[in-house]
């Protein structure tokens, strides 16, 4: 059967599956919409929790990342890493015992305050947004190479699908498909690294496989070490070494500043710690971390084999290549605009770090404008209809060199030319994390508008049946924006999602950490610390992505990447609220309390206690 045909029998067995799970999960109370009646088993939380985290930026851009980039790209898989760790054993568990629906409940109940609420409320929309344009981004390009459509109707599809399930059964409906997704994704992503790991190397453990020899029959030698292979072949072709450090704008300080902005945000993302609300008790929610480590560690062990394996089948099934001879699996990726060869006129594949270089991948360029306006592989026509002006300039000055990251997962079992249900089963794993975050997202959306907006401040009398009325009509509109913005994202999947989790770290972290740890920390402070966090750090995400130059900071010695600049707006919330906190009273002596009382050792007594209060 074609690629095509298993992609179709593929994603339409997911996709029914996952219906079928929200209509048996369907929920008619506002506490099972919200936290899914708290009764979710550590296990399964665990594995919904890692589907809900390994987004598309997880499933399809994070290897493309490590693979484009080398060394520096682990960046991401060291931040999302680091953040979980913190999240799961640092704050989820005194999250939990405050017994909140959502976020801006906690920071609403704990800073005492409308106006922090409805702040918290506004943060967590504008994280929720940016982050959800990646998932509907990863999803138009499944879609777009795999049913061989337009990427806006691939979005078109993800939005109807998981529009359906998550306004069927919330919170409830939502968890039970991600463990189905998380099963989905993970198996997606290992078969093929494991094929790889044993095609290239002989041995089928992936992170073994990586530090290890090629076949001698690959390369016409004994002993011959994939890593060096790898290095060897950049440095020829005149890029960085894979394993090099700190190359170009990825210095040292850049590192470190994505890598923690990513780790804080991680412990500040309101998708990710609502899933802390929907288990029994405090133990049960640091067993949900412990399990959902264990499942999120099985694909981040594996990413980086993934991303090596890939970085050498780009290079050796492409460059050298002539028009007659390139690999079906660039055919059929041309076709969606996401990676491009323009010829020099040799008729050969130059894939290299010069002038020469002629992969390319589109930016804003539609699948079918580009049809319309190459001719052949050699020139374009500009978009105003110029004859003979050479694609290669028009991109290069847009800095769209080499293809785009979020293909190569996809792409990967095309180039080791693995079975086809093989690359069809990648094209499910690859929705299924798209969908599985999206879902979330979407419902911490409902949530912000319908239980902390229109429930706590614009009518407490609501009934159960119009609050859920409100929070699945908040879902359809949410669905629209994030496909609009899925249709037209900032950036790359990655790009995205770091920049929304730079937004979290800037903003929800200090306000979490604080209002836990710090009683003395009342309301205009927290409030005004976290509008300066997120005001900063999404004034420079627009300013860098809208063509304005990077910028020093302070210490930094470099210009910062719009992706790290959540760190730094991290420590200006500190210091914003750490500094304004002596000039303004201490929250009123319940809330203080009730901080004691989260930080005291479990007790059923006192968690049922906050839990009542909240209720109330």
């Amino acid at each position: 059967m074609s690629i095509k045909l298993w992609t179709i029998i593929f994603v339409s067995a997911s996709f029914v599956m996952y219906l079928a799970i929200a209509w048996w999960a369907r929920v008619r109370d506002t506490k099972g919409f919200y936290v899914a009646a708290r009764g979710v088993p550590s296990p399964a939380n665990g594995m919904a929790t890692a589907a809900d985290w390994m987004s598309a930026a997880s499933f399809l851009s994070m290897a493309g990342i490590i693979s484009t980039m080398g060394y520096a790209g682990g960046v991401y898989l060291m931040g999302w890493t680091g953040g979980f760790v913190l999240l799961a054993l640092g704050l989820a568990p005194y999250l939990r015992k405050f017994g909140h629906y959502t976020v801006p409940d906690f920071v609403g109940d704990r800073y005492d305050s409308l106006v922090a609420r409805l702040v918290a409320v506004f943060c967590a929309l504008f994280i929720s947004f940016t982050y959800v344009a990646g998932q509907m981004r990863g999803v138009g390009v499944v879609f777009s190479r795999f049913l061989e459509v337009d990427i806006t109707v691939g979005v078109v599809i993800g939005m109807m699908i998981v529009f359906i399930y998550a306004t069927l059964g919330g919170m409830k409906g939502i968890t039970w498909t991600q463990v189905a997704q998380y099963w989905v994704l993970i198996t997606a992503f290992l078969v093929p690294v494991i094929a790889i790991s044993f095609k290239l190397t002989g041995v089928p453990i992936p992170q073994i496989g990586l530090g290890t020899e090629l076949r001698p029959e690959l390369v016409g030698s004994v002993g011959v070490s994939f890593l060096n292979k790898l290095d060897a072949t950049l440095q020829d072709l005149g890029f960085a070494r894979y394993t090099q450090p700190f190359v170009g704008a990825w210095d040292r300080w850049n590192v470190f500043l994505v890598a923690c902005a990513l780790m804080v945000g991680t412990a500040g993302l309101p998708h990710v710690i609502v899933r802390f609300y929907t288990v029994r008790s405090v133990q049960a929610a640091r067993w949900s971390g412990f399990w959902a480590l264990l499942f999120i560690a099985i694909l981040y062990l594996s990413a980086p084999a993934a991303a090596g394996f890939a970085r050498y089948l780009l290079l050796t099934t492409l460059n050298g290549k002539s028009a007659d001879t390139l690999p079906g699996w660039f055919t059929n990726w041309e076709r969606t605009g996401l990676i491009l060869w323009l010829d020099n006129g040799d008729g050969i594949v130059q894939f290299c770090n010069t002038g020469n270089n002629e992969i390319f991948r589109t930016g804003s360029l539609g699948a079918k404008e580009i049809g319309d306006i190459r001719v052949g592989h050699q020139k374009w026509l500009d978009t105003a209809g110029e004859a003979g002006q050479d694609g290669r300039d028009l991109l290069r000055a847009q800095g769209l060199t080499g293809p785009d990251s979020d293909i190569i997962v996809l792409a990967l079992p095309e180039m080791a030319e693995l079975s086809g249900w093989i690359v069809a089963f990648v094209a499910a794993g690859g929705l299924a994390a798209a969908l599985s975050t999206a879902s979330g997202l979407l419902l911490v959306i409902s949530s912000s508008v319908a239980h902390d907006l229109y429930y706590r401040v614009l009518n407490p009398y609501a009934s159960e049946a119009q609050r859920l009325l409100v929070g699945r009509a908040a879902i359809g509109v949410a669905v629209v924006i994030a496909g609009y913005f899925g249709i037209n994202p900032p950036g790359f999947v990655s790009e995205v999602v770091a920049f929304a989790f730079s937004l979290a770290a800037a903003s929800f972290f200090p306000a979490i950490v604080l209002g836990i740890f710090c009683k003395r920390v009342s309301t205009w402070p927290a409030v005004i610390g976290m509008l300066t966090g997120i005001i900063f750090s999404a004034g420079y995400i627009i300013w860098c992505t809208n063509g304005g130059t990077r910028l020093t900071f302070g210490i930094f010695p470099e210009p910062v990447n719009p992706q790290g600049i959540g760190t730094i707006g991290m420590v200006l919330n500190f210091a914003v609220t750490l500094l304004l906190t002596p000039f303004f009273p201490p929250p009123r002596e319940g809330v203080q309390k009730m901080v004691d009382a989260v930080r005291e050792p479990e007790g059923a007594s006192e968690a049922l206690e906050i839990e009542a209060a909240v209720e109330h």
